[in-house]
């Protein structure tokens, strides 16, 4: 693999760390990168025109999940490679970033201590990046190094469970891990027990252990997928694959506890079809809540907040105007989404209205090297 590699453009969201400060001007145009199933792939995309721009090439790291450090000088991708026996490893990949154009530099890479990875983040104190590795139900820690390389895991811990679906729930999968706002808790969604597993997590030795509760227990057949807090950190989301809902929670930072608040549909009440849902987040306002919803459905379900008990009301629903709306983002204003269309290998452009939450499409939708899994923006930090 290269140790430099270009890529292509399209407007994006911020990350957790710049979520929490709240919609904030983007002065000049942003970096966002699409991770998919063959590539990553750059595009460049100025907020003040709402144009998107494709850059040229692509990082061939299958797997695509991404996540920035919290200063954004290095780039964490999931991969998986298929070895010389065909056998496919798992693994994590550190890139640095040359925030002038893009560019990333291959530093080093990392077996994902496990089969399947599909989910990354590193914590807000920029130590260690964490993974959670689907088919074989493991998360692991991986220790950062000054110059942004990953040492080996520090920590693997391998979940257990099932739950009521035959094809889909035979054992546990995990399906993603996040760590709430102060890096001192992770919560591991996994589909195939039913539970939002919770960690205390030291960053210092980049360790878990179970807490107190050591889960959150789902109702059966929900196939608990991606996890999201507001900006106060005071509440928090589960979205469910296989039962198209929203679990919404309050988070007590003290004791890393959950309370369950409100369960909704992300589905129309007549809707007849096949459905999975994907992806949860909170807009950096705190003020409204998006649900992709994939298969006979592919739309973003839209909610908004109630800011004093973190409940949720049906806004409505826009089409994500392609097949499998697996990920979106948005971007540091506020102002836009984008929507990574999985199976139409495409990229949509949203405006959002700060009033309503409502999506209106900018444009048409854009090509992408790979199948787009993941969107990740690079802007300027809080």
């Amino acid at each position: 693999m290269p140790p430099s590699i270009l890529f292509i453009a399209a407007t994006i969201a911020l990350c957790a760390a710049s979520a929490m400060a709240g919609p904030a001007p983007a002065a000049t145009p942003l970096w966002v990168y699409v991770g998919g199933k063959t590539a990553i792939d750059l595009f460049r995309f100025d907020p003040a025109t709402a144009q998107l721009t494709a850059q040229p090439d692509a990082a061939p790291i299958a797997g695509g999940f991404l996540a920035f450090s919290p200063d954004q000088r290095f780039l964490y991708a999931i991969a998986t490679t298929v070895q010389s026996d065909k056998k496919q490893l798992g693994e994590i990949v550190a890139f640095s970033v040359n925030r002038a154009d893009g560019r990333l530099t291959l530093l080093n890479r990392q077996p994902s201590g496990g089969d399947g990875p599909c989910f990354v983040t590193v914590d807000p104190q920029a130590r260690n990046a964490l993974v959670a590795n689907y088919s074989s139900a493991t998360v692991a820690v991986f220790p950062i190094a000054s110059d942004g390389t990953l040492k080996a895991a520090s920590c693997i811990i391998k979940q257990t469970g099932s739950s009521v679906n035959p094809k889909r729930q035979t054992h546990a999968y995990a399906h993603s891990v996040n760590l709430d706002p102060s890096g001192r808790f992770a919560f591991v969604a996994d589909l195939g027990a039913d539970k939002l597993f919770v960690y205390r997590f030291d960053s210092g030795s980049g360790t878990l252990a179970p807490a107190d509760p050591p889960a959150m227990v789902i109702p059966a057949g929900s196939g608990p997928r991606h996890f999201s807090f507001d900006p106060t950190g005071r509440f928090a989301y589960l979205v469910n694959e296989m039962g198209g809902s929203v679990i919404a929670y309050s988070f007590d930072p003290k004791s890393g506890g959950l309370a369950e608040l409100q369960q909704i549909s992300t589905l129309p009440a007549d809707f007849k079809g096949n459905n999975t849902s994907a992806e949860v987040l909170v807009h950096p306002s705190g003020k409204f809540i998006y649900a992709s919803n994939r298969g006979d459905s592919n739309f973003i379900t839209i909610f908004s907040v109630d800011a004093a008990t973190g409940k949720l009301s049906l806004v409505g629903y826009q089409p994500s105007l392609g097949k499998t709306p697996r990920n979106f983002r948005i971007d540091p204003t506020g102002k836009f989404m984008i929507v990574a269309n999985q199976d139409s290998g495409t990229i949509v452009l949203f405006s959002i209205d700060d009033q309503t939450g409502k999506l209106s499409p900018i444009g048409e939708p854009i090509p992408t090297v790979a199948a787009p899994i993941c969107v990740k923006f690079l802007g300027e930090m809080p």
